[in-house]
């Protein structure tokens, strides 16, 4: 999951594309510095705000994804080496591997 920050910067950098793409089709058309920076401005401030929504509302969306088995489970910062014995012996007792290591991490 993308956090709130990656979809701001995402987003902006997308519109920075579009930006210039629809700055150039404007002045073609207009030949009018002024009239070409207001039509700028407010079509990609409108489509920067509407793709952060767009995208949080993929984010928060499990459609179309394949969910990983241990996904349920909220981690902590810094597992110790006891919590990595559980989480090998839980996917030992779901089958997802064959049996938890002999060897130390």
């Amino acid at each position: 999951m993308d956090t709130k920050s990656r979809s701001w910067v995402k987003s902006i950098t997308w519109r920075v594309v579009g930006v210039v793409i629809l700055a150039v089709i404007s002045y073609a058309f207009t030949h009018d510095w002024g009239k070409t920076t207001s039509i700028t401005a407010i079509f990609h401030v409108i489509r920067l705000i509407l793709y952060y929504f767009h995208e949080r509302l993929w984010e928060a969306t499990s459609w179309g994804r394949i969910k990983h088995p241990l996904s349920h489970l909220a981690l902590k910062q810094g597992l110790t080496a006891e919590d990595l014995k559980a989480i090998e012996r839980l996917l030992a007792e779901q089958k997802y591997i064959a049996e938890p290591p002999e060897y130390e991490i």
